[in-house]
């Protein structure tokens, strides 16, 4: 049982003080480095009319893709209610409809 106590204490004695060594060494080589600047914020400082038009155009293009997903379900939710055999308001809804 002392040699299992031994290891447990010196695998926590080591896992600490690699902890530390490891912090202190990533402190210094990062020491006097300046993070990377940041493009979306490069992109508004030049041109933030250009960066308008592309946050319109990922509004739009995410909208269609919703309206896309939305009738993936509504396609789905009317196959498995006719597998059931049980009409959902989905179907009677999707029926009423004209497409």
């Amino acid at each position: 049982m002392s040699q299992r106590d031994g290891f447990t204490g010196g695998f926590v004695a080591g896992a600490l003080v690699g902890g530390l060594v490891g912090g202190l060494v990533g402190a210094l080589v990062s020491r006097g480095r300046e993070a990377p600047p940041d493009p979306e914020e490069a992109l508004l400082e030049a041109d933030p009319e250009k960066a308008e038009a592309r946050i319109e155009d990922a509004r739009r293009s995410l909208e269609a893709k919703i309206a896309q997903l939305n009738l993936a379900i509504d396609d789905v939710r009317q196959q498995l209610g006719s597998v059931n055999g049980n009409p959902t308001e989905i179907e009677a809804e999707m029926r009423d409809r004209s497409y």
